[in-house]
């Protein structure tokens, strides 16, 4: 599906410069639409609501500063440019003032004009990804530190001796488990809290997209790079560089990161030269490391070198004394999300969370609560409204025992608990369950199961 064109609305009583404008940007691949009044605009405005609007000073009934505040109350993250004959101060802080982002005095150049409008739209469309990514965050995000079971009364402290520290941590704990989740916190928590943190999965990449993810490429260094392209190691300089499931990492690459670790350089694809980035590196797996260096599946070198400071995610199932304030405290999150205001679980429910065994940990209960949630008829989540990935999940007499399953729904429910796992990625879902890609995609389809967009 071809990506949909960028449109500017062109506000100007002129109808040479209105022409000009519109030929000129159609020509960079805009679609254009104009208004010659105020009325005209408003009218523009309200049916869609452009990506930028360019507008003249001064129209035949009013002028930009009767428009600005309706752009601004219908949609107000769209950039609005303004232009006038008359460049005086008062009327480029009024317009300022009524919402305007770039004041151009007439006659301007269109290679700039477009500039303009096109770096303002990208700006709009970075903050608006930004939002959408702090939202998602937000959504899947859970404290670290709740509850107060030992190993979890442990897992606080640790983490707060290492705040003050730019040491690299390494992060143990089984998938689901919020290793993640910690890693952000440290961040936050941390020195360089006011710098970027950039996150990427080692295990759902192959090595040569992990590479030119972290190291970034030069233009023609390999087939399809078109363009210089910097790395998550360039855009975290400064900050701070969560490598999850560092255990999965191809040897290969190992090396690379070795040396960003020990001198604090590295090379693009392609690139001869060094480049030099300040970053503080946590890491996180499920794997044992010490057993991958043994086996000669990880370097020992980078090993000790990341393994500085370790700290160790419980799985849910060691601390099932924090599980009924850990599931209430997600289930009143989801239903604020989605509306549903106070919500309580019931006790036969919780002692069912409580005696699950939860093979997908924290990731897993959440999921559970989502779906009692939907499935829920009141403001108390029963026992009956919790639907367990594994057939043994229900304990009590509510779970069906496997023996009474066939083993296309053995199956099914295994890969359907392993995806969940897994976040959705088929790849590493594949991995997990030791069988190629093709085969698991065809399974997904023998059994009916979709995959989350």
């Amino acid at each position: 599906m071809a990506a949909s064109k960028r449109r500017v609305l062109l506000v100007d009583d002129d109808e040479g410069a209105r022409f000009g404008m519109r030929g000129y940007f159609e020509t960079r691949g805009f679609d254009v639409t104009e208004a010659a009044s105020v009325a005209d605009a408003r009218a523009e405005f309200e049916q869609r609501p452009p990506d930028s609007v360019v507008v003249d000073f001064q129209l035949p009934d009013g002028s930009a500063l009767d428009l600005l505040p309706m752009f601004k109350q219908t949609a107000p993250d769209v950039p609005l440019v303004l232009l006038t004959g008359y460049g005086t101060i008062d009327r480029a802080v009024r317009a300022m003032q009524a919402g305007a982002e770039h004041f151009l005095t007439k006659p301007v150049e269109m290679p700039v004009l477009a500039a303009v409008v096109e770096r303002a739209i990208e700006n709009r469309r970075l903050q608006r990804r930004e939002a959408a990514e702090q939202i998602t965050n937000e959504r899947h995000r859970v404290e670290p530190f709740i509850g107060e079971s030992e190993p979890i009364r442990r897992l606080r402290l640790d983490a707060r001796r290492v705040l003050a520290s730019e040491t690299p941590v390494l992060i143990y704990g089984p998938t689901g488990a919020g290793k993640g989740v910690l890693a952000s916190w440290l961040h936050a928590n941390g020195l360089r809290a006011q710098e970027p943190f950039v996150d990427i999965n080692c295990a759902s990449l192959s090595r040569e997209f992990l590479e030119t993810e972290l190291f970034g490429h030069r233009k023609g260094a390999f087939t399809g790079a078109l363009n210089d392209k910097p790395g998550l190691l360039e855009v975290a300089d400064g900050g701070t560089v969560f490598l999850d499931e560092i255990g999965d990492m191809d040897l290969a690459v190992q090396p690379k990161l070795l040396k960003v670790v020990e001198q604090g350089s590295f090379r693009r694809l392609g690139e001869v030269q060094d480049r030099h980035v300040n970053v503080r590196l946590v890491c996180a797996t499920h794997h044992d490391l010490g057993a991958l260096v043994r086996q000669k599946k990880f370097r020992d070198d980078l090993y000790f070198r990341i393994n500085a400071f370790p700290l160790h995610v419980p799985a849910l199932r060691e601390r099932g004394e924090d599980i009924p304030l850990l599931a209430s405290r997600i289930a009143e999150e989801l239903a604020q999300e989605i509306g549903r205001g106070h919500i309580t679980i019931a006790p036969d429910a919780v002692e069912a969370l409580t005696h699950y065994e939860w093979p997908g940990n924290i990731r897993e209960l959440r999921n559970v609560l989502e779906r009692a949630l939907l499935i829920a008829g009141s403001m108390q989540i029963s026992r009956d409204d919790l639907r367990f990935e594994t057939a043994a999940g229900a304990n009590g007499g509510h779970g069906e025992d496997p023996i009474d399953l066939t083993l296309d729904e053995l199956e099914r429910r295994h890969v359907t608990r392993v995806l969940s796992a897994s976040s959705g990625k088929v790849e590493e879902a594949a991995r997990r369950l030791g069988i190629p890609r093709s085969t698991l995609y065809q399974k997904l389809k023998q059994f009916g199961i979709s995959l989350k967009r």
